[in-house]
Parts: C-alpha cells; sequence; structure tokens
C-alpha cells in the first residue's frame, strides 16, 4: 500500500516538474520571440535561393522559439500561403533540426542548483524593467530558471527509483536500440514537444539510470516521434505544403537509418570527444552521460543537416517525385497567366497582356458574385461549380485570394509599365487598368464581407430568411449576376459598347432594391422571423448594391481607357 502511495507520489511531483519544465519553455520562447521575433518572421519569410541562409535562418528561429514542430508547422503554413516554395523551405527544415539541439546542450549544464536564482533575476528584469528589450529578457530569463526548476523537481522525483526493481527492469528493455526508438518516437508524438522528452531523457541520465547507448536510441526515436506535428499541420492543404511535412519524415527517417546501425560505435565516439568528469563509478556516470546525450544529438542533426544540404537538388527532386503536384490542386493556386516581364520593354504589349489578366479576373470575380447568395437560401454547403472537392464558401474563400494576388501583382506590373511608357495615351490606358483592378477587387472584397460577417451573423440567428424575402433577394441577386456577367462580357475585348449598355437601366435596379425594402419592411411588423433577420436581409441588399455600384465604376473606366 505504501509503495503504491510512494508511486502516486513520484507520478505527481514527476508530472508537476514536467509542467513546470514546459511553461518554462513557453515563457522562455514567448520572451525570445517578443524580443527577437520580428527579425526571426522575416528571416523565415525572406529567404531566397541561398540554402545557408536558409538553414541559419532555420536554426535561429527553432533556437528563438525552442520547438522544430512550430517551425515546421509555421513552413507548412508559409509555403500554402505561397510566401515560399516548397524548395525554399527545405533549408530552413535543415536549420530546425540543428536549432532544436540547443534546449539538450542547455539542460545538460546542469544548472538546476541556481534555477531559482536565474528566475528570480528574470522576475526583477520583467517587472523593474525601463524598456521594452528589458522587460522581455527578464521574461526570457524567468523561463530559463523555471525550465531548470521543473528539470531539478523531475529529478528529485525519479531518484527514489534507482532502487525500484520493476523500474530498472523496464530501463533494461531500453537497451534493446529497437526498443529505445519505439519508445522515443511513441513518446514524443503523444506529447508533442521533442524537447520535453529529451528533458526526460537527460533527467533519467543525471541519475545514472539511462546509458548513452539507451539515450541515443530514445533521442533516434524522438527525431522521427517530432514530426507527428508537421504532418498533423499539413493535413488537408495543398502538395506543396504537404512536402514540407514529408521533407522533416525523411530527414528523419533517413539520420535512423543512417545512424541505427552503429549506435555503439557512434556512442564510443561521442565518449572520446565528450569532456570527461571527476569522480569514480555511478557517480561519474551521472555525471558525463547528460552531456554525452546532449553532444549525440548535437552532432547527430548537424551532420545529418550539411549531409542532405550538400545533396538539397536530388533530395527536393526526390520529394516531388513522391508528391507530384496535383494538376487540378494547381489551379486554385493564384497565379498569373499572361503577365511577362520580358514585354515590360514594349508598353502596348504589356498592355495586352494586362487585359488578358484584367479579364480573367472579371470571370473569377462573377463566379464569386453567382455563389454569393447560396449559402443564404440553403444550409447544405453545397459544391462549387467548377471545383466539386470544394464548398460553395471554399470556392469563393479560393477566389477573393486570386483577386487580392492578382489586384497586387497587375498593380505592380502597370506601375513598371508606366516608368518605361513615353505615350500619353499608353499612361491614361495604365490609370483607367489601375482603376479597373482597383474595381474588381474590391467586388471580392464584398462578397468576403457577404461570407465572413454575415454568415456569421446568419449562425446566431435562430430564424431562417422568410421563402418571400429570399424570393425578392434572389431577384435582386440574378440582375447583379446579369452585370457582372456582361462585366466579363465586356472585359474580354475592353469592349467599350458592352460597357456602355451596363451603364444603362440603373434606374430599373433602384426600383427593384426600393420595392425589396419596401416589402420586406412590412413583413417585419407582421412576422416574427422576418424582424429575426431584418439585420442580414437589409444587409445582403446593401451588398448587392456595392457590387452594383463597381461594376458600374469598372465599366466606365472599360469607356475611359477605350476612348482615351
Amino acid at each position: 500500500m505504501n509503495e503504491t502511495l510512494s508511486l502516486g507520489g513520484i507520478a505527481i511531483l514527476f508530472a508537476g516538474g514536467l509542467a513546470l519544465f514546459l511553461y518554462g519553455i513557453r515563457l522562455m520562447s514567448s520572451g525570445l520571440k517578443k524580443a527577437s521575433g520580428a527579425r526571426m518572421r522575416r528571416l523565415i519569410s525572406k529567404v531566397t535561393g541561398n540554402s545557408l541562409y536558409g538553414m541559419l535562418a532555420g536554426a535561429f528561429a527553432t533556437m528563438v522559439v525552442q520547438s522544430s514542430s512550430t517551425i515546421i508547422a509555421t513552413l507548412v503554413g508559409l509555403v500554402q500561403s505561397r510566401l515560399m516554395t516548397s524548395t525554399q523551405s527545405l533549408a530552413v527544415i535543415l536549420g530546425a533540426e540543428i536549432g532544436t539541439t540547443a534546449m539538450a546542450q542547455l539542460v545538460a549544464f546542469r544548472l538546476q542548483d541556481y534555477a531559482l536564482i536565474i528566475f528570480a533575476a528574470g522576475f526583477a528584469l520583467n517587472s523593474f524593467g525601463k524598456s521594452e528589450p528589458l522587460r522581455f529578457t527578464g521574461e526570457a530569463f524567468s523561463g530559463f530558471g523555471l525550465l531548470f526548476f521543473g528539470l531539478k523537481v523531475m529529478s528529485e522525483a525519479v531518484a527514489p527509483l534507482e532502487s525500484y526493481a520493476p523500474f530498472l527492469s523496464l530501463l533494461r528493455y531500453l537497451d534493446n536500440p529497437f526498443l529505445g526508438v519505439a519508445a522515443g518516437m511513441a513518446l514524443t508524438a503523444l506529447m508533442h514537444s521533442s524537447a520535453a522528452f529529451i528533458g526526460i531523457i537527460i533527467t533519467l541520465a543525471l541519475q545514472g539510470a539511462l546509458t548513452l547507448e539507451a539515450g541515443i536510441a530514445l533521442l533516434l526515436g524522438a527525431n522521427i516521434g517530432t514530426c507527428i506535428t508537421g504532418v498533423l499541420a499539413s493535413a488537408g492543404m495543398q502538395r506543396a505544403a504537404k512536402r514540407v511535412a514529408l521533407a522533416q519524415v525523411l530527414f528523419n527517417v533517413t539520420g535512423v537509418l543512417i545512424f541505427f546501425p552503429f549506435i555503439p560505435q557512434f556512442a564510443d565516439f561521442i565518449r572520446i570527444i565528450s569532456p570527461s568528469a571527476e569522480g569514480t563509478g555511478a557517480e561519474r556516470f551521472a555525471l558525463e552521460v547528460p552531456r554525452q546525450i546532449a553532444n549525440a544529438h548535437s552532432l547527430l542533426n548537424i551532420f545529418m543537416s550539411f549531409f542532405i544540404l550538400s545533396v538539397l537538388v536530388p533530395f527536393d527532386r526526390l520529394l516531388y517525385r513522391l508528391l507530384p503536384d496535383d494538376p487540378q490542386e494547381t489551379r486554385l493556386i493564384p497565379a498569373v497567366w499572361y503577365l511577362k516581364e520580358s514585354a515590360l520593354t514594349t508598353p502596348v504589349l504589356a498592355l495586352g497582356y494586362v487585359k488578358a489578366e484584367v479579364a480573367r479576373m472579371g470571370s473569377i470575380a462573377a463566379k464569386m458574385v453567382r455563389a454569393s447568395l447560396y449559402p443564404f437560401l440553403s444550409s447544405d454547403p453545397g459544391h462549387d461549380a467548377v471545383f466539386p472537392k470544394l464548398s460553395v464558401i471554399k470556392g469563393m474563400d479560393m477566389r477573393e485570394e486570386k483577386l487580392d494576388f492578382l489586384e497586387a501583382r497587375i498593380s505592380d506590373y502597370l506601375i513598371k509599365i508606366s516608368r518605361s511608357a513615353h505615350s500619353e495615351q499608353v499612361l491614361k490606358e495604365v490609370f483607367a487598368l489601375m482603376n479597373i483592378v482597383k474595381g474588381l477587387e474590391s467586388i471580392g472584397d464584398v462578397i468576403e464581407t457577404i461570407e465572413a460577417k454575415l454568415l456569421e451573423k446568419k449562425r446566431g440567428v435562430e430564424s431562417d430568411l422568410s421563402q418571400k424575402g429570399k424570393d425578392e433577394l434572389v431577384e435582386i441577386h440574378k440582375m447583379v449576376c446579369l452585370e457582372i456577367e456582361q462585366l466579363a462580357d465586356a472585359l474580354k475585348e475592353m469592349d467599350a459598347l458592352k460597357a456602355g449598355v451596363l451603364l444603362q437601366g440603373d434606374e430599373r435596379f433602384k426600383r427593384m432594391v426600393a420595392q425589396a425594402e419596401t416589402a420586406h419592411l412590412k413583413r417585419v411588423f407582421l412576422l416574427h422571423e422576418a424582424e429575426l433577420t431584418h439585420d442580414m436581409h437589409m444587409e445582403l441588399i446593401n451588398l448587392f448594391e456595392q457590387v452594383h455600384h463597381y461594376c458600374k465604376s469598372v465599366a466606365q473606366s472599360i469607356v475611359n481607357a477605350v476612348e482615351s
């Protein structure tokens, strides 16, 4: 009974120490990110073709965040949002694997006895620091002290187990490298933190309960287990983002395959290059092994990073072969189809490419407008008209992203044309096209408001739109759809006559809107459901009016572009 209570107390003390350790890492990471987070984000997102620069950026970022999993998840997001290519992310991944070894080195310094002093100094800096950088540094030091205090608590928790036969029997199983790798992989995946698991490994080593060979096997397993965060982060994303997670998996699995057969020889090499400690027997063992495990972790990851860096091009090809781009998926990614930098020396030719790209924007905006009312008429998510795998809402999100992307690229391209143009005629066309591009992007913003703001409001309303209200909205929506389709047609040839037709008939639209608003207000006094959905109904009408006005504005710009 006492033994059970003792084990329960050990478990509670160990869990508390682990919680302090993890919270210390989080606090230290928070302080470091606040002090240098902007620099870290710039380093990651602005990586160019320089692989060494990318690796250094990844190492620095991981040292700041103290989590390679977080960096991989960030890379997945950057690649998904096209701020970075999957190829550019490879060097950052290699650096992240180096950066993650910093925690093991810190833990192995045996600063546990000074943990509370470090925490107190950090707390004082954070509380009384005159400047923000000083306070953020104090926060980082507080976390630093706290993680070592957590390590001290964990060490004290496992100390009584040194003579506990079942525990010692369990540790003997870890001398089997297959079981060691499997245990490291499973526990790290379960904890979602290789830093936490490495902390546990070194804690056991500090008590003399773990051999270097067993520690190396656990480290190899932890390297694979830490991939779970990146794999989960990439789930449901495009293949380019999935290649980031796959790269980390292949990197770490390759490391295991290379080092696993030579664990005894690797351990002997680590003993040679690691400093010796004074003392004899178990005391010396407990002093030397933590540092040896930390050195093994660093050497393993540094070697693998430089090895993969030397074969980065074929490694990249392998990733593409294992997970090639899906042509259907590629169509979902924002991209320019027609703009060519080489055409900028001939402004008239370059303007022709711009008009082709603007016509694409018109077609994309028309598809968004057509889909915009569907979520308010049906509770079913429906399917996108072009990409059936997407819901109606996801289809609108995808096209809004495309419009934003094209607006930025086309505007930049037009500015370049204006710099090389010497003709007043070309400059007038450039100005008109800029207005057209901005107008089309604004139509996308209006639809995004419908999808984001009003759908959220719809979810919070207990009642649905009345059937008569839906019918009136459908009529207004039909007219707006007709206008945006006429506009898309006019944009294909920059046809001033077709655009001129669109500029007519404004009175009919105003009458339709006025009649719908009057009919709705009458229902508000008679029907409770109409009262509940009043705000949503009126905002939908208002947003369709905005689309109508943007269509007119773009049509006028087409006329101006042709007549200029």
